[in-house]
């Protein structure tokens, strides 16, 4: 069997727009920039993400997105605002972004699982020795 070594990536999430930087993520997340790349494979990298409260939307989208969840009780559909999920939970705002984007199969759970956000700029995965992975765009 083939052993994938999986690689450290550290992204910086300030001032980044949040569709492209969650499309990049989820890419390296999959491995599909490795030559090895095979759909049923999980072969992705690590992703560390800072500085996640800081990510910017385009347009009006700040003010007129909604994210909804559901409680399974009859009438229990649940709206929160955009504003008020970055101010509460804004690591949530990219992980439902990257969650999206990525297939939905059985490897998309093993695959988040490599992914590390945090809404400020420390992070405990300095003995993993992360590489910068570069994000076009502002």
């Amino acid at each position: 069997m083939n052993q994938e070594t999986h690689k450290w990536w550290l992204v910086d999430a300030r001032d980044k727009v949040l569709g492209r930087l969650a499309t990049r993520i989820a890419t390296t997340l999959m491995g599909k920039s490795k030559p090895t790349y095979t759909p049923h494979v999980d072969a992705g990298d690590f992703v560390v993400v800072l500085n996640a409260d800081k990510v910017r939307l385009t347009g009006k989208k700040a003010e007129n997105k909604v994210y909804y969840h559901h409680t399974f009780y009859p009438g229990g559909l649940k709206e929160i605002p955009f504003k008020m999920m970055r101010k509460r939970h804004p690591e949530r705002v990219l992980f439902l972004a990257v969650k999206n984007m990525l297939p939905k199969n059985k490897l998309r759970a093993r695959r988040l699982k490599r992914l590390k956000i945090y809404a400020s700029a420390l992070h405990p995965h300095h003995a993993q020795k992360p590489e910068m992975l570069e994000i076009g765009g502002r």
